[in-house]
């Protein structure tokens, strides 16, 4: 059951997220598809609250759990990002708003953006790996909380990857061609639509 409910939080995350931009920007209500955009958060709180009911009632500390925690902390760092990256490219399509903003692909630009998404894939570990040690603390003896330990530790590695990654653009910064500008960082308000 825990399994279909996160299935059922993803496919509704992108439901919700499409109904709202579809209702603020095709039928041109945007006050009601803001209200759509910002009933996401409830998915992850009916998510979270169904996880502990499923421990307290004595389900099996396990992977379902786990992934319900990690999939809650990814969700809180980067559905924001995510519902910023769609609502620019639905303006663009449908309201005449500007091109989005594309990431910076080289640089120290491009370094800049690999660790604010290292911060967001850190964050989002963080999240998951405190939501497990609360199910790791509720479940307490009564249970085996291996698997939930072991996806602690899988956090401690998405965390370590992310730094790589952003290390990686760092110490190598890519390139541009020649005879092309190097990427400038894009003002803060150069990537939000205008509404």
């Amino acid at each position: 059951m825990l399994l279909a409910l996160i299935i059922a939080a993803e496919i509704g995350f992108w439901v919700l997220l499409a109904l709202g931009l579809a209702l603020r920007y095709l039928a041109r209500m945007p006050r009601t598809g803001l209200a759509v955009l910002l009933c996401e958060p409830l998915l992850e709180v009916v998510l979270l609250v169904a996880t502990a009911v499923d421990l307290r009632d004595g389900g099996e500390p396990g992977w379902r759990h786990g992934l319900a925690a990690v999939y809650i902390g990814f969700t809180v760092t980067h559905g924001h990002y995510l519902v910023r990256w769609a609502d620019a490219r639905f303006a663009h399509r449908f309201a005449g708003g500007p091109p989005p903003v594309r990431p910076p692909r080289y640089g120290s630009a491009r370094a800049a953006h690999e660790w604010r998404m290292s911060a967001r894939a850190i964050g989002a570990a963080a999240i998951a790996a405190g939501l497990l040690q609360a199910a790791i603390w509720y479940v307490g003896d009564a249970g085996d909380v291996a698997p939930l330990r072991a996806w602690q530790s899988r956090m401690e590695y998405v965390a370590g990857l992310a730094v790589i990654i952003a290390l990686g653009y760092t110490i190598w910064p890519k390139r541009p061609p020649k005879g092309a500008a190097e990427d400038r960082e894009p003002a803060a308000s150069a990537g939000r639509p205008q509404r």
